[in-house]
């Protein structure tokens, strides 16, 4: 599939939820579901709510190709896990910047892990 072009982009950058594909690590099958993200820079910074409880982020590391959509508009990513602690804080303050302090605090319960993900 083609790189994310102006409209995957604009759509990113207008968006409050995405939702990913991933492919469920004991099914096989494609697992969707709705998450937040922070858009940086041609990048999409993704935080599992559970941190490394959470079942996608499990799916994620035995197949890292995961399927973006946003507004109807999709692309494939490659999903690498960040697991070094200030690299994780610093997406949790983006998290923070986009959504506020309260719903992070109130959504998310474990900031062990987080996901760079770059189109493929």
């Amino acid at each position: 599939m083609a790189k994310p072009n102006d409209t995957l982009e604009s759509r990113l950058s207008r968006s409050r939820e995405i939702t990913i594909s991933v492919t469920g690590r004991k099914s096989g099958r494609t697992i969707s579901l709705p998450i937040w993200f922070v858009w940086d820079g041609g990048k999409l910074d993704l935080l599992p709510v559970q941190g490394s409880d959470t079942q996608w982020y499990k799916n994620v590391l035995h197949n890292p190709s995961i399927r973006i959509k946003a507004q109807n508009v999709e692309a494939e990513f490659t999903a690498t896990p960040v697991t070094d602690a200030k690299q994780v804080q610093s997406v949790v303050e983006k998290f923070r910047g986009k959504y506020g302090n309260s719903d992070v605090k109130k959504y998310y319960s474990k900031f062990d892990v987080a996901i760079l993900a770059q189109t493929r």
